[in-house]
């Protein structure tokens, strides 16, 4: 379970899988209703567990490679950074942002065929109902960007695919019409300025909120290897697995006999040993210099 951050002038209000929330706090105590403290920890999750064992630097990481891709992705759709003056104890890893009514759904948008989309196509020719070409292999690109939307699952719980039209009943037609749009093209958009970068975004998981005059706002973190699926565009071969820069590299050791771990029992995942962990944190940060052209 995790515990709180001590930060003065801020009440904790939600721990979720990676990230923290807490309120700022007006001068009589009072929490606001209009604002959140976004922390990005240093946890990292896999196959709906936490696991024990943090990847340093991870959380801001994250936290500055999306602040570079809202800056990116600014003509598209706004985001909800208010500022990045937050507590020193949080530094770089934390954000001032908007209290947003969340979208009730994962929107998920996939240009390559691979995961979980991979497996339904298998099986019917089509992922999320929408049918694709036959003889597409793990990491064929697709004739265009796909929207396959996923429902929001409980805590330790896997999120599960659900159809367009479930997307309809549960936002209205012209809400989910824009979702998806919005996805898309943010995806194409990670792409244009991504490939140029040696990456490859094979697909994404995007959150986003309403204001209360209901416009629609990317909200959480966005184009991140916690997210995303990034391949390294100079190894891209399709028919096999890709070299990643994302988190399939700690899948991948969970699931490897080294791990001792069987992911299909009731136990939590081992602790990661130190060189998984080293090389996991080398991943992330080489995946943000290679992007955004800073050094970490």
């Amino acid at each position: 379970m995790t515990t709180p951050l001590d930060l003065p002038g801020y009440a904790h209000v939600y721990s979720g899988k990676v990230r923290d929330l807490y309120a700022p706090l007006d001068a009589d105590g009072t929490p606001r209703e209009d604002q959140l403290l976004l922390v990005a920890s240093d946890r990292i999750s896999a196959y709906d567990h936490v696991l024990t064992t943090e990847i340093p630097d991870k959380g801001a990481v994250l936290t500055q490679m999306s602040l570079w891709w809202f800056e990116q992705l600014a003509d598209i759709v706004p985001h909800h950074v208010i500022s990045t003056d937050v507590p020193e104890a949080v530094a770089r890893r934390a954000v001032l942002v908007e209290r947003l009514d969340m979208v009730p759904v994962e929107c998920v948008a996939r240009a390559y065929l691979t995961g979980g989309g991979l497996g339904e196509y298998t099986a019917t020719g089509t992922v999320s109902g929408i049918a694709l070409p036959e003889g597409l292999v793990d990491g064929s690109k697709m004739p265009e960007p796909i929207f396959t939307p996923s429902s929001k699952a409980p805590a330790g719980e896997h999120d599960q695919p659900i159809s367009y039209d479930d997307v309809v009943a549960e936002v209205g037609a012209d809400r989910a019409a824009e979702l998806s749009d919005l996805t898309r093209r943010i995806l194409v958009r990670g792409n244009e300025i991504a490939t140029e970068r040696g990456i490859i975004i094979a697909d994404t998981k995007v959150e986003y909120g309403y204001r209360p005059d209901g416009q629609v706002v990317l909200a959480d973190e966005v184009l991140t290897p916690d997210s995303s699926r990034f391949w390294l565009a100079d190894q891209y071969e399709p028919g096999r697995t890709q070299a990643s820069y994302d988190k399939q590299f700690v899948r991948n050791w969970l699931t490897s006999e080294a791990s001792g771990w069987d992911k299909a029992s009731d136990t939590p995942p081992p602790a990661l040993p130190d060189e998984v962990v080293e090389q996991t944190r080398a991943k992330y940060v080489e995946a943000y210099e290679a992007l955004t052209g800073q050094t970490f």
